[in-house]
């Protein structure tokens, strides 16, 4: 019997003992689990106060940027210093920059090309005396701005073709200047005679004028129409570019016989532009009309008309020891 509660007896202790030794950890577990709780919440609030503090910050850049300029690619911040005669104050003050040069095309242009080019010469001697000028007119010694081109040139509206040009040269006018004027008593009759004395002097001044200002239609490369004012087709050097000239004036005959630039309405084109593309400069043909009283001259002198044809014809066009040569 005695055994018997022996048993018993250390078979509850056993039993309490376990169900201790199982409840601490539950008690354990419940603790940490409140910890837990407890740092997420601590967590939360703090994330809400960053929140809150971060909208504060952006309701007021928002306003900021509604009175301020946006700095960036437009401007620039720039330190400027100003004083009242007892301090300095340094503040930043936002520069804007300069927009760049640009052009803007009132029209459907295809291409639009800007150039030039100038051109100067040494006079020594009576270079001018076959003109007239020598003794007293003679024109001295000196470098001379011959010319001094800037053109504009282009296409427009797929069937035009235009260019624009202008010269700064450097032109020998004839200054008549009143010198003295004297004064005589004829004794016979009591008339009052004046003598005029005057003095002819040269001076070199610079001017701009018109060379080229036309207008090409050329949607037909066989017909084509030129409207303004440019060299008259007549005479080979005449024509030929002044930058393409051995020398920078052309020879007298040429300057004597042939028109230059005149203002008129011409017709020209290249029969073999379509037929034959390899041989299109093969056959090139002009017809003008023109008031054949120079450039730069608004009315015509007399109701006649200056008329000029041309026919060229390009058999060969290549290279010969190395330079553009054509027969």
């Amino acid at each position: 019997m005695f055994i018997k509660k022996f048993v018993l007896r250390a078979a509850g202790g056993s039993l309490a003992a376990i169900v201790l030794l199982a409840v601490q950890p539950l008690g354990a577990q419940t603790t940490s689990d409140s910890e837990r709780l407890q740092k997420l919440e601590r967590a939360v609030e703090q994330l809400q106060k960053r929140n809150a503090e971060l909208e504060q910050e952006i309701s007021g850049l928002k306003k900021q940027t509604s009175f301020e300029p946006l700095l960036g690619p437009a401007g620039k911040t720039k330190t400027r210093v100003t004083s009242d005669g007892k301090t300095y104050v340094e503040k930043a003050v936002v520069e804007e920059e300069k927009k760049p040069v640009y052009v803007v095309p009132g029209g459907p242009e295809i291409k639009l090309v800007l150039g030039g080019f100038i051109q100067a010469n040494l006079e020594d001697g009576d270079v001018s005396a076959f003109e007239g000028r020598f003794g007293l007119n003679a024109l001295k010694d000196r470098f001379r701005l011959r010319r001094a081109r800037i053109n504009l040139s282009g296409e427009f509206a797929e069937n035009f073709d235009f260019k624009i040009e202008g010269d700064f040269e450097q032109s020998d006018a004839s200054i008549t200047a009143l010198k003295s004027i004297t004064t005589t008593t004829d004794n016979t009759t009591g008339d009052i005679e004046s003598i005029k004395t005057t003095t002819v002097s040269n001076s070199t001044r610079t001017e701009f004028s018109g060379t080229d200002i036309f207008i090409n239609w050329h949607q037909f490369p066989e017909a084509q129409i030129k409207v303004g004012q440019w060299k008259a087709p007549f005479g080979l050097e005449q024509i030929t570019p002044d930058t393409k000239l051995f020398m920078i004036e052309r020879s007298l005959p040429t300057v004597a016989l042939t028109p230059e630039r005149q203002v008129g309405v011409q017709l020209w084109g290249k029969p073999f532009a379509n037929v034959w593309p390899d041989q299109k400069d093969l056959v090139t043909y002009y017809a003008g009309i023109f008031n054949g009283n120079g450039r730069n001259v608004n009315t015509n002198d007399n109701n006649n008309f200056m008329y000029v044809g041309r026919l060229e014809l390009l058999p060969w066009h290549g290279k010969l020891l190395g330079q553009e040569s054509s027969l």
